[in-house]
């Protein structure tokens, strides 16, 4: 009887240790440091109502804010280009949505609709300028940043005299659009809650026996559906390898018949999709739209991607890692008022944090590369 042929390892192929393989995850900092930011305030603000109910929620939505830009940002940056504009889209959706629906009148769900084709078309005409002229996206976006932003400003000076548009709310009352911005989920779950005695309730006024969180903001549920539509994308889909290959080596993926243009287009319009929806979402929570919105958005949307394992260089990322990332920033931000720290240290924690990833980054990628 033949004996059963053993398969022989070719020991020209590099063999990568499970230890080895754990480490190039990119999700791997953005773990660590969610498990460490929890461990960190679960000591020192476990009692100041961090993580009750109301608590939750408010980590959670600062989180969601993070997390909805970071996801566009995320997918453009494994593409290879950067998006310096963020911010200043969603000032500039905002204050479109508001120009639309309060001062012209126009039905909210119009003035929504249009306002996302209109920065959709911006994104698309962002990427179409990199790729056709091959200018860094840094410096095409950067212009744009400047160009929102001015017309941000005067659009309203010029219309209202002023920078700041109210009646959001009144003009998308009962509309059916607003409501998928500006609602919320689960009212009768959370009443259930509060009045089993599990989350806390309203003792005394006209909302007494209600329950401190009566529904979860469509912002999260926006958030949670972009990083799963946006991690499905780019881990089983073939657009998704062609999104890797865009900003791994450009030139080898269009040899290998990757549209590499269309997939860099189609990323920058999906980065200022993203920030429409975070400005819908903060116009229909407000009732307002003012001209200072967005302010520096875009380089914590890059720090959380970058906290989340991308690399500055693209073709590698995670989606998961960067809504870790955004996570990592909403408790910090929340947790260091509850933890009685001076809020403007926040700041300080961004650069340190983001200095710590990029050299944790560029360790992974000396791994990848097998660079010393």
């Amino acid at each position: 009887m033949a004996d059963t042929p053993q398969l022989v390892m070719d020991e020209r192929v590099k063999q990568i240790s499970p230890m080895r393989r754990a480490l190039i995850r990119p999700e791997l900092g953005g773990i660590v440091g969610t498990v460490a930011v929890f461990i960190f305030f679960g000591l020192f603000a476990f009692d100041s109502g961090m993580f009750n109910s109301q608590g939750i929620m408010n980590w959670s939505v600062v989180s969601a804010q993070f997390m909805i830009i970071a996801v566009g940002a995320c997918l453009l940056m494994i593409a290879g280009e950067f998006d310096l504009s963020v911010g200043s889209m969603i000032g500039f959706a905002g204050m479109m949505i508001a120009i639309f629906g309060v001062t012209l009148g126009w039905p909210m769900w119009i003035a929504i609709l249009v306002t996302f084709a209109l920065c959709v078309s911006i994104g698309a005409l962002n990427g179409f300028i990199v790729v056709r002229t091959g200018l860094p996206s840094f410096i095409v976006t950067l212009a744009f940043l400047f160009i929102l932003r001015g017309f941000t400003i005067f659009l309203p000076q010029t219309i209202e005299r002023k920078t700041i548009i109210g009646g959001i709310r009144e003009a998308a009352e009962g509309d059916w659009l607003a409501n998928l911005f500006g609602g919320t989920i689960g009212k009768g779950f959370f009443t259930w809650m509060g009045e089993a005695g599990m989350i806390a309730t309203f003792e005394r006024g006209t909302r007494e026996g209600q329950p401190v969180v009566d529904g979860i903001p469509m912002l999260i549920v926006w958030a949670l559906g972009l990083v799963l539509v946006g991690h499905v994308l780019l881990t089983r889909t073939r657009f998704g390898n062609w999104i890797f290959a865009a900003g791994g080596d450009a030139e080898a993926a269009r040899n290998s018949g990757v549209p590499v243009n269309r997939v860099k287009i189609t990323m920058f319009m999906f980065t200022a999709f993203c920030a429409t929806v975070f400005a819908a979402c903060q116009v229909m929570e407000f009732g307002s739209a003012g001209a200072d919105r967005g302010l520096l958005k875009e380089f914590e949307a890059i720090i959380a991607v970058v906290i989340g394992g991308a690399l500055l260089t693209g073709g590698y990322g995670s989606v998961i890692g960067a809504a870790l990332g955004a996570l990592i920033f909403g408790v910090v931000q929340q947790g260091l008022f509850f933890a009685g720290v001076e809020s403007s240290l926040f700041r300080v924690f961004l650069g340190v944090i983001l200095l710590f990833a990029v050299i944790l980054n560029t360790y992974i990628r000396r791994i990848i590369t097998g660079e010393r």
